[in-house]
C-alpha cells in the first residue's frame, strides 16, 4: 500500500513523518509506501538473519545486524528498509543519519544488505540493486527462495537462486549465483552457510 500524497517527499521530510503504528514503511518516489512480509519470507528473513549474526560471533567480526534500519540512497525521493542489513561498527560513527535515525547514507557504513524477494523482485533486482551500487554497498544479497523471479534474472529451469553481487574495484557488482551449496562471501569469506540452508530456512 502507497499513501497518495500532495506532493513527493523528500527523504528528510520521510523520516520526520514515518508513522509510528509499528509497521514498515519505505520511500518511494516521494510515496510512503507500506512494506508487510508475511509467511515464508519473514522465516527465511529471520533464519539469515539469526545465521548472519552467528558468523560474526564466530568469526569475531567488527559488524552487527540492527533490528530495523533505512536506507537513504542517492535519489532524493527514495528510502529502503532492507530485508537485513549488516553495518561496520566503526564505520557507522561517520553517517550522519545513524544515530538520530537509525539509518545510513553511506555505503561504506553497511557491509551486506539483504533482499528476500517477495512478489516485489523487480524492486530488488532493479532500482535497488542499482541504488545499493551506486552508494557503494559492498555487498549485495538477493534471496529468491521460491524462485519467483524471471529467468533473465536466476536462469532456465527457475530454482531457488541466492544472487551475491559484489563490488568490484570500478564500483560496479559482479554477481555469482547459488541454489544448494556453500555461499561465497567477499564479506563472509570464511563462512560456512549454504544456499540451501538459508533459503529453506533450515540449520
Amino acid at each position: 500500500m502507497t499513501q497518495a500524497a500532495a506532493q513527493p517527499i523528500t527523504f528528510d521530510q520521510f523520516l520526520q513523518q514515518y508513522p509510528e503504528d509499528g509497521g514498515r514503511y519505505e520511500l518511494l518516489n516521494g510515496a510512503i509506501a507500506a512494506i508487510r512480509p508475511i509467511g515464508q519470507p519473514e522465516e527465511v528473513a529471520g533464519f539469515i538473519a539469526d545465521q548472519i549474526t552467528l558468523e560474526i560471533y564466530r568469526l569475531n567480526l567488527p559488524y552487527f545486524v540492527p533490528r530495523t534500519c533505512l536506507v537513504k540512497p542517492y535519489r532524493e525521493n527514495f528510502g529502503y528498509l532492507p530485508d537485513i542489513v549488516v553495518l561496520d561498527q566503526q564505520a557507522i560513527a561517520a553517517d550522519p543519519y545513524w544515530q538520530k535515525y537509525s539509518t545510513i547514507s553511506i555505503g561504506s557504513s553497511a557491509r551486506l544488505v539483504v533482499e528476500v524477494v517477495s512478489t516485489n523482485w523487480r524492486d530488488d533486482y532493479l532500482t535497488k540493486l542499482a541504488d545499493y551500487e551506486s552508494l557503494g554497498i559492498p555487498e549485495y544479497w538477493v534471496v529468491d527462495h521460491r524462485a519467483l523471479d524471471a529467468a533473465r534474472y536466476i536462469g532456465s529451469p527457475k530454482l531457488p537462486t541466492l544472487s551475491v553481487y559484489c563490488l568490484t574495484e570500478d564500483n560496479e557488482y559482479q554477481v555469482e549465483q547459488f541454489r544448494a551449496e556453500r555461499v561465497r562471501s567477499g564479506v563472509f569469506s570464511e563462512g560456512s552457510l549454504t544456499a540451501q540452508q538459508m533459503m529453506s530456512a533450515r540449520k
